[in-house]
């Protein structure tokens, strides 16, 4: 095909950006939507070539578009279209913007990857694999060369080019007795060696020889000779790894080595059961917290393989852990602009746009001076390093670097290149992350007003954008505009990626939570449920995200008052996080904490009363005493043991918890002013009226000076000080404090004519 060339009336084909035994891949643009796709093209064979071999290779592309745009997870390449052209048979896939393993290793000359990243990688290939073996597919030939890391950190399956439908099994035999390779020789399974039955745990073991590879720099039989690296599959131990690198964590050891059991039973049972393993030795070892509904200053970060998802909160790419390769952005499939078109505003220059030949510049863009590789290198290093920060919770520092980052970047590639825009958007998440909202606001929404005007407004990088405004949006309490935002991107995505694309889904969700902020629980509960079910359907009803909305559809239950489905609900969600991440992990115990409110809620309280004895014995093992989610177990427990009429236990610990809040978070934190409160309602029900009035206005005041004198919650606490007043029999000081509540509530509810 020549450089350029529209086929269909619709793809614009630009450059080969990669070549393989199959075909060629194209860099192109869709036309009628105005996107940039990469496009697979199945090599012309010449006369000279078998009619049969021509028949089978055409008729193998033809079963990978079928397929492969089966796929609908954050985890595989998205295919948009498939079709035939001259001739020529197509595949339109996403164009990825990363590196494959085997080109990151080729860059890092061969030396292993990081631990952070293996660990990584592992989770996020076994939650892909987990979600196509479901669908019935084996991919047959999984290889460094096969899974992309892209520039956000996440990690994707390409090339479901030999994969069979579990169900296909004669005419997947009719393919391979042309004699045609099916696999590659150093990630091949004994089974497809031997020309055994092959099935999902063939996949097992070669993600075992991918994993061996990038944990050591070499895979398990590293022979010149191919025959004698199949013999070493089939017959032939492999070496455990912390023998080629003993900083090496065993438990990393012990699944690699499980992954390349000669045979299928001696592997793991599925990819399901691979990335449990995973998650629970990488939570076990590291205490990896995940987000939960806890205040924003003491929420850790979900695991890897979930991105940056909340229960409804964040919807952004996951991180990128820290590597230690160059950063080469014309490297491989990828969508990056290279490092040879520095680019400005075709407004800025009253000249006709132009395209290098390693690139092509977004619409609207032109080329301009090429810096320095080195100095691209040196920046890519530093931005890395800020990302690395935010995943160790050092966020004043990340901040720090990807400001100077930002400013560096636009200094050199200009305001509006993509990477200039990356490095901005990861300061505002970095912003957000430090409770500072409203910089984050202005962050994003120069972002998303660039990448608009650079990309267009249907481009994923705008929507991401855009998304995190609606976001911070909502973290200001401004939740009409949120809604607004959170509807269009929707509309969007449903467009161009459809309805159940994992972005998709995500901007739902989020639109979901805040529906609930508007007070629109009803529809709130109705998308919630939907998501869920979609995610079910597509991810699997343990896979995180689903627990996550799940989680969001109980949270609703109960503000609805449907306190019985609300139970169940959170039950189920707590057992299936428990079999997967583990009794102790932090999602699972959020869960636990919100079957105790249930619990509480339907007046059973002794049961309450025993979860979150045991809650908080594990929010202490696990995150200490003084941790702000173990105090909230805390607090649990003394209003159970309230409800139980056991008000002397009840006020010493809330005195107990109120005390330690007030030392960690402080005197006017809105949790300490929650305990004290708890502290006067116990006092109440001991009749103990005047030591009662005392705390109610301790409260009072500390919210009339934090929040305002008609904030709801300083209403709240003055009626309470009013009904003390009542109690002790100084009637004219308790009507007249209810008449000044009363007063303000009205004042409250008019609207403002100023």
């Amino acid at each position: 095909m020549a450089e350029t060339r529209l086929i269909q009336g619709r793809y614009r084909l630009h450059d080969v950006i990669g070549r393989g035994g199959m075909g060629e891949v194209w860099r192109a643009t869709d036309e009628s939507l105005g996107r940039r796709v990469a496009v697979k093209c199945l090599k012309p064979l010449g006369p000279q070539q078998d009619a049969n071999f021509v028949t089978v290779l055409r008729e193998r592309f033809r079963r990978e578009a079928r397929v492969a745009a089966s796929l609908q997870h954050r985890g595989v390449t998205v295919v948009h279209d498939f079709g035939e052209s001259d001739g020529v048979l197509f595949l339109v896939m996403e164009l990825l913007e990363g590196h494959n393993l085997s080109q990151i290793l080729e860059e890092n000359k061969q030396h292993p990857l990081p631990v952070p990243d293996v660990v990584d990688i592992a989770e996020q290939v076994a939650d892909a694999l987990a979600y196509t073996h479901r669908q019935g597919i084996v991919h047959r030939d999984l290889k460094p060369a096969n899974i992309m890391r892209l520039g956000d950190g996440a990690v994707k399956i390409c090339d479901f080019g030999i994969a069979r439908l579990g169900a296909d099994i004669g005419f997947t035999s009719r393919l391979t007795g042309t004699g045609i390779a099916m696999g590659t020789p150093h990630y091949m399974s004994p089974e497809q060696i031997s020309g055994g039955e092959v099935d999902h745990r063939s996949d097992l073991y070669s993600l075992g020889c991918v994993l061996y590879e990038i944990a050591t720099g070499a895979p398990p039989f590293d022979l010149d000779d191919a025959w004698a690296v199949l013999v070493g599959h089939r017959d032939t131990p492999p070496e455990p790894l912390r023998t080629h690198r003993a900083e090496l964590p065993d438990y990393l050891d012990r699944i690699v080595l499980d992954l390349l059991a000669k045979t299928p039973e001696g592997r793991p049972t599925d990819a399901t059961d691979l990335r449990r393993r995973i998650v629970s030795a990488r939570t076990g070892s590291q205490r990896v917290s995940a987000e939960v509904r806890v205040p924003e200053a003491a929420a850790p970060r979900l695991p890897s393989w979930a991105g940056r998802m909340t229960h409804g909160h964040r919807a952004t790419a996951a991180s990128l852990a820290l590597r230690t390769v160059a950063f080469d952005p014309a490297a491989g499939l990828t969508g990056e602009w290279t490092a040879a078109s520095r680019v400005l505003p075709a407004s800025d220059r009253d000249v006709p746009r132009s395209t290098p030949s390693s690139a092509t510049p977004a619409p609207g863009l032109v080329p301009r001076s090429t810096p320095a590789p080195e100095l691209l290198a040196v920046l890519a290093s530093r931005h890395k390093a800020g990302l690395s920060l935010g995943r160790l919770g050092r966020w004043e520092e990340a901040e720090d670097v990807h400001r100077s980052v930002a400013e560096d970047r636009e200094r050199v590639l200009g305001p509006d290149h993509p990477e200039t825009l990356t490095s901005r958007y990861e300061l505002g998440f970095t912003l957000s992350r430090l409770a500072r909202p409203a910089d984050a606001l202005r962050a994003f929404a120069r972002v998303a007003e660039a990448r608009e005007r650079v990309l267009g407004p249907d481009h994923a990088d705008t929507l991401a954008a855009r998304q995190e405004t609606a976001y911070v949006l909502g973290r200001l309490g401004r939740h009409f505009e949120a809604h607004q935002v959170y509807a269009t991107v929707l509309a969007s995505r449903e467009r161009t990626m459809g309805p159940d694309h994992p972005d998709t889904l995500r901007c739902r969700h989020n639109l979901a939570f805040n529906l609930g902020r508007l007070g629109r629980l009803d529809e709130s509960y109705r998308m919630a449920r939907e998501v869920a079910e979609a995610r079910t359907r597509l991810l699997g009803d343990e896979h995180p995200d689903t627990l996550v909305t799940r989680y969001e559809v109980a949270y609703t239950l109960g503000q609805l008052d449907r306190w019985p489905e609300a139970l169940a609900t959170y039950r189920d969600v707590a057992s299936a996080r428990g079999s997967v991440l583990g009794p102790d992990h932090p999602d699972t115990l959020a869960a636990r904490y919100e079957v105790g409110i249930c619990l509480g809620r339907l007046g059973r309280s002794a049961e309450a009363l025993e979860l979150y004895r045991d809650l908080v014995d594990a929010r202490t093992r696990v995150h200490g005493p003084d941790d702000p989610e173990t105090l909230r177990a805390r607090h649990g427990l003394g209003v159970n043991l309230g409800r139980l009429s056991r008000w002397e236990e009840a006020v010493e610990e809330a005195r107990e918890v109120c005390a330690v809040r007030e030392r960690v978070l402080g005197a006017d934190h809105p949790d300490t002013l929650v305990s004290r409160r708890e502290i006067a309602v116990g006092l109440g029900w001991l009749a103990d009226w005047a030591a009662a009035l005392s705390v109610y206005r301790q409260v009072a005041d500390a919210r009339e000076r934090v929040l305002g004198a008609d904030h709801v919650d300083t209403l709240a606490s003055r009626h309470d000080e009013a009904h003390c007043l009542e109690q002790l029999g100084r009637h004219a000081e308790a009507v007249d404090l209810y008449r000044r509540v009363a007063a303000l509530r009205r004042t409250d509810g008019e609207p403002n004519t100023a």
